[in-house]
């Protein structure tokens, strides 16, 4: 497997790609995205920072391409859309430089309140002006955080040892955990209109971007000071210019901004605006762990060891990941199940969750399920990436549901189809903590382990039957290691489900199809 390295990467970082026997590792560094596309052809691993930019044509060049890691926090420089298309994983490593990028945003609030780049140039140029640069305490301020992410939850944290009241906006944050980090949520109305300092640790996205407008520095106290550390694009810069000539804003302190550099902005003319060249990340510490981070990640995807911190995979959180993952291994079953029982173009999904262990956020398990539904039935790659969009490009409407309630078993995955030819049903349960198993098929109740090659037949409800198939795998040299039998309600027809040792040849089975009482016969292998 080879691996491209595109931006500067830390030594140790490098190491650790290079010690490992089977990875080749490439480094290439400032190529254009028209060099990037032209070299990225027969690379497994793409390893940028923020210089590389990953264009939807460099992905579109790509043949083997499985990762692009980023080694640090933000995405802006990858198109995560195209390759979620193609099916390969983003990652980035956000915990690494969660410190380095924490302080820088305590140093800019420290050194906005006190002036001290601007008295520092002031003292050089032999010049001592004391009553210019007086400062505030930020002692008893009301901080406002917009985002409660790594870096805002550690901001908080920093914020509250000097005494500051903090508030925060974020949306995706339960009330549960504002009340243990000792903070209020609010909305972004109240967050403007009450806080002294607002600090953004938020990701650039339409959603977010120019989170902070006109309209929102009309509605901010007089006086208020900005920090900005996390994406260039969440402020309307022209916005703030003015909220700053104005005097609405006392200060801003910059560390990305909507170009880098920002040479051509007029917001460095202000002498209320401090301004660093994106250093939110750049410690010896931090560089040394975002590079150490990204290698061993990009070395487990690539070996099949797990993915962490990929931004285009469902996330399953680690409090849940103990009792979800061997659910995830059932769902893929049930649709790689029900792709092999239904024929007809599938229209519709339904997916329905039971029981206790399954009342949370089941979206993993639904991913889980879409990929081993559409692997048998499409010649291109799915993938945990890319089957919510395949699905979505095929017409396929997948509905999910879920009740605490338990139905029949403690908890159940019932997986209901429909093509444009037929309704097919299966469900599975975990017997135990991991054994997963398959306890309905349509209208049969079964009892089938999800494993290697699984021989279904539906027949007439009577004696002999099962004894003929046997026969039929016996002088054949078959072995089947496990049986099920299921029956309709009316009891007149019945369902065997046999577990194989080896996948019968074509003629076996056409043989068993022979027997006259069996209605349908079907092999399929998970």
């Amino acid at each position: 497997m080879k691996v491209l390295i595109s931006d500067a990467l830390s030594p140790e970082g490098l190491e650790i790609l290079e010690r490992e026997p089977d990875i080749e590792v490439d480094v290439r560094l400032k190529l254009s995205p028209e060099e990037l596309g032209e070299a990225i052809e027969g690379y497994s691993a793409l390893i940028i920072r923020s210089g590389a930019k990953v264009t939807r044509e460099v992905i579109k060049a790509s043949d083997r391409l499985k990762v692009i890691a980023r080694a640090g926090v933000g995405l802006d420089n990858i198109d995560v859309e195209a390759a979620s298309e193609r099916g390969i994983i983003v990652m980035n490593a956000p915990g690494g430089s969660t410190i380095a990028a924490t302080e820088h945003t305590m140093s800019l609030i420290l050194a906005l309140s006190r002036n001290i780049p601007q008295a520092n140039q002031s003292v050089k140029e032999r010049r001592w002006e004391r009553k210019k640069f007086m400062g505030v305490e930020i002692y008893d301020k009301v901080l406002g955080v917009i985002g409660m992410g790594r870096i805002g939850r550690a901001v908080t944290k920093r914020a509250q040892a000097f005494g500051m009241k903090v508030i925060a906006y974020d949306p995706f944050v339960p009330g549960w955990r504002a009340k243990k980090l000792g903070i209020e949520l609010v909305d972004l109305q109240d967050l403007l209109r009450q806080a002294d300092y607002i600090t953004l640790h938020i990701p650039l996205v339409p959603d977010t971007r120019h989170i902070l407008g006109a309209s929102e520095f009309a509605q901010m106290k007089h006086g208020v000071r900005v920090i900005n550390c996390a994406r260039g694009g969440v402020i309307d810069e022209e916005a703030l210019y003015k909220a700053i000539r104005e005097g609405k804003v006392a200060g801003a302190a910059l560390d990305v901004y909507e170009e880098e550099p920002p040479f051509k902005s007029p917001l460095l003319e202000l002498p209320e605006v401090i301004a660093t060249p994106h250093l939110g990340a750049a410690t010896e510490e931090a560089q040394v762990k975002v590079a150490v981070d990204t290698a061993n990640q990009v070395i487990d995807a690539l070996k099949g060891r797990g993915v962490r911190n990929a931004v285009n995979l469902p996330l399953v959180r680690p409090e849940e990941r103990g009792a979800l993952e061997p659910y995830l291994k059932l769902a893929e079953k049930l649709g790689c199940l029900q792709a092999q029982l239904t024929g007809g173009h599938i229209t519709s999904v339904r997916v329905n969750y039971s029981g206790p262990t399954l009342n949370r956020d089941v979206s993993p398990l639904t991913v889980a399920l879409l990929k081993g539904l559409l692997e048998p039935l499409i010649p291109e790659m799915v993938n945990f990436v890319n089957a919510p969009i395949i699905a979505k490009k095929r017409g396929i409407r997948v509905i999910e549901r879920k009740s605490k309630e338990a139905q029949d078993f403690a908890n159940l995955i019932t997986v209901e189809l429909e093509t444009h030819k037929a309704r097919s049903t299966v469900a599975g349960t975990l017997f135990g903590k991991n054994d997963p198993r398959i306890v309905k098929l349509n209208e049969y109740r079964v009892n089938t382990s999800p494993q290697g090659y699984i021989l279904i037949c539906s027949h007439q409800a009577r004696p002999g039957i099962v004894g003929k198939i046997g026969t039929i795998f016996g002088k054949n040299n078959i072995n089947i290691f496990q049986m099920t039998l299921g029956r309709e309600e009316t009891g007149k027809r019945e369902m065997t489900v046999l577990n194989l040792d080896a996948s019968p040849p074509q003629g076996v089975i056409e043989e068993i199809g022979k027997i006259k009482e069996l209605l349908q016969v079907r092999l399929v292998k998970l």
